[in-house]
């Protein structure tokens, strides 16, 4: 069960997680199951939050994901708070539109910033795997390309010339910190009995 309701995020975990679970369902399968607010003070913890609130609604293994963008030039916000940085509801336009304002007359070369992605496969109570993975980049300008979802059009990964939003979905699941942190856990996996 991944534990979201965002479908951008599902779909790319379900693309980069196919060998967790032959079956991958989502929280928009179970309206039902409420997840906890995202109020911890890591990514770790809330990533470890929603997947034992799911595990324990429904009792099947489940995958927290909690991610974020850091931009050192804003001493690493939005960070945790990424998907409401501009406040409640949740709206990505409007967030890019905060983003880009806030870096107003910052150069290019001082626009580093980093995707995180930690995930959180919650088994049963007291089996868990936490992993992470980081995606090094620099933040453009303005908003470039129409595909990913989020901070994507945006960020511009170290050592490419395109956007998240302006590559193919095997090209950024290739790259993107959800795909380290997929490789991350696939090693884990290896190496856990279970």
């Amino acid at each position: 069960m991944l534990a979201t309701r965002n479908p951008g995020k599902a779909a790319e975990l379900s693309r980069l997680l196919g060998f967790v679970a032959a079956r991958q369902e989502t929280l928009r399968d179970h309206p039902e199951v409420p997840l906890p607010e995202e109020g911890g003070t890591s990514y770790r913890e809330n990533a470890l939050g929603k997947a034992r609130a799911v595990n324990a609604a429904l009792g099947v293994a489940a995958l927290g994901d909690d991610s974020g963008l850091e931009v050192d030039a804003l001493d690493a916000a939005p960070g945790i708070r990424s998907a409401r940085y501009a406040g409640d509801p949740i709206d990505d336009r409007r967030n890019l539109e905060k983003l880009l304002g806030a870096l107003e007359g910052i150069a290019p070369e001082q626009r580093s910033a980093r995707f995180r992605c930690v995930l959180a496969l919650v088994r049963s109570p007291g089996d868990e795997v936490v992993v992470e993975g980081v995606c090094e980049g620099r933040i453009t300008s303005a908003l470039r390309g129409e595909g990913g979802f989020g901070y994507d059009p945006v960020f511009e990964p170290a050592g490419s010339l395109f956007t998240f939003a302006e590559m193919p979905e095997p090209t950024k699941d290739a790259l993107s910190h959800r795909a380290l942190a997929a490789a991350a856990l696939r090693a884990a996996l290896r190496s856990v009995p279970g």
